[in-house]
């Protein structure tokens, strides 16, 4: 299962970490997902959300 959000497809982010000596390495930034009980066509689901989708009222509860 991907991390990724159900609702927007918010997914994670890559990039370099990148330390004082200039050392390059990987790193990803993770969508803050939290797992929610919403009401999705008349019937309750669990779905798994970002946090920016729960705040703007994407979702019902």
């Amino acid at each position: 299962m991907a991390r990724a959000c159900e609702i927007c497809g918010k997914g994670p982010v890559y990039g370099n970490r990148i330390s004082h000596a200039h050392n390059v390495t990987s790193r990803r930034w993770k969508p803050n997902l939290r797992r929610v009980r919403a009401l999705v066509e008349g019937a309750h689901k669990t779905l798994l959300v970002c946090t920016s989708c729960i705040r703007s009222g994407r979702i019902t509860k």
